[in-house]
């Protein structure tokens, strides 16, 4: 793995920020050393592990994960967490507990990830396998799962992999 490509040197940019958003020091050297260091040590184990690809530092995507896709999906986590409680809060819990395979809509593997973690993101749904171009899904109410998993879901990841 070139320790120049772009991926590395997004990584490294992302990283840096990150460092210095959690930290809050900008007037110390000595602190901002050890957080050139945190960031360079990263980048070498990173590099080391043959982790540094298009998954571990998505650049192609830009900033649409932040502007479109993480509010809705965390508009669709809270709906969500509001119908688990529900299920849960109920005398009798309404429990439909089971597993389905879903054919999945994004082409590249990086949609895929994408899609599977954002379905085990979603209380009450886990992303138990992904094979090809099937997620086998365990959820506890089966029907809301299953018209959220086969509907906008997919067709949000796809717009993000597409750049729409």
């Amino acid at each position: 793995m070139k320790l120049t490509s772009k991926f590395t040197i997004s990584l490294a940019i992302a990283l840096t920020i990150s460092w210095l958003l959690w930290s809050g020091h900008f007037e110390s050297p000595f602190l901002l050393g050890l957080g050139a260091a945190s960031v360079a040590f990263c980048l070498f184990l990173s590099s080391r592990m043959q982790i540094i690809d298009e998954e571990g530092a998505p650049i192609q995507l830009g900033l649409r994960p932040f502007t479109s896709y993480a509010p809705w999906l965390a508009k669709e986590i809270f709906i969500s967490n509001i119908q688990v409680t529900r299920i849960l809060l109920k005398r009798k819990i309404p429990l439909h507990r089971n597993l389905f395979e879903v054919q999945v809509t994004p082409q590249s593997e990086l949609g895929r990830v994408i899609l599977a973690n954002s379905i085990t993101l979603t209380p009450g749904t886990v992303s138990v396998k992904a094979v090809g171009d099937k997620i086998l899904i365990h959820s506890i109410a089966q029907t809301e799962a299953e018209d959220f998993m086969t509907g906008e879901i997919g067709v949000r990841v796809c717009q993000l992999e597409r750049g729409k």
